[in-house]
């Protein structure tokens, strides 16, 4: 069975593109895991896949690379937005979303998408952290060494560390020891932090299921936030990833927002058994 496929990315957080609306494609997360393969499929660091929706305009589904499926995607959903609108599924430049972590509304704006992320989720128990309360400036042991983390979720759980120096951590190494430590009951993404000022950062952050990439806007909506609880940042904030530069706010409203770039990459068809 051939199908067609489109590939996209947001700030090299990139992404393999199925319309599901007219017909359903089986086994999707073992598709994914072999689709999302950089040697032996197209390459990518999820699947994301096209459904109607009875509650929105469309319905997002989210596969990461090793198979298993995420509540939501900050990057994921900007491209979503310019996928259903470039390729004609609708002509609405601001839509509503259905996803594991609810509705979410993407807005397009010229080159650019903004994305109201929603409201962050800050009690430890619904982030999910083995904890009660708000995990701000926490101390974690991870792999011998203790950290001091502030826990997020925007739809999917968040451990965010300021670090003076991020340059030289082995993600490889240390990214693991955190997604699957005991403190995580549904794993975590982690998110390494300098802070260039209060309204700048550099940012490198460790995917739950993906590894690290180079970008993350779910996990970028939770470094503001983190900044802002930890005393670190203000509100507004400037991230720089390897991928490229997201700007997020979170409001007096207590809503994120986030802005930023997607961008068609290719398009083709790929052979399935």
């Amino acid at each position: 069975m051939e199908i067609p496929f489109t590939k996209m990315h947001g700030c090299g957080n990139d992404f393999i593109f199925l319309d599901c609306l007219k017909n359903d494609i089986p086994n999707l997360g073992a598709m994914a895991g072999k689709l999302c393969d950089r040697r032996f499929g197209i390459g990518a660091d999820q699947l994301l896949t096209v459904h109607p929706s009875e509650v929105a305009d469309f319905k997002m589904g989210i596969y990461n690379a090793d198979g298993s499926q995420v509540e939501m995607c900050g990057n994921g959903i900007r491209c979503f937005a310019k996928y259903v609108y470039e390729h004609g599924l609708t002509q609405k430049q601001e839509l509503e979303i259905e996803t594991l972590a609810g509705i979410i509304r993407p807005r397009i704006v010229g080159e650019l998408v903004e994305v109201d992320m929603g409201e962050p989720i800050l009690e430890g128990r619904k982030i999910p952290v083995d904890a009660d309360g708000r995990i701000i400036n926490y101390p974690l042991t991870v792999d011998g060494k203790t950290y001091k983390v502030t826990c997020v979720s925007m739809g999917n759980p968040h451990c965010v560390l300021f670090l003076d120096d991020i340059d030289s951590i082995d993600l490889e190494k240390i990214g693991p020891r955190f997604e699957h430590h005991a403190f995580f009951p549904k794993r975590v993404n982690t998110e390494f932090i300098k802070v260039l000022s209060p309204n700048e950062v550099n940012m490198r952050v460790w995917e739950r299921g993906a590894g690290e990439t180079w970008a993350c806007g779910t996990g970028a909506s939770a470094v503001t936030v983190a900044g802002v609880l930890a005393g670190k940042t203000e509100r507004n904030l400037a991230l720089h990833l390897k991928g490229g530069d997201l700007f997020i706010e979170w409001c007096e409203n207590n809503r994120v927002y986030m802005t930023g770039a997607a961008e068609e990459v290719f398009h083709g068809t790929v052979r399935v058994t």
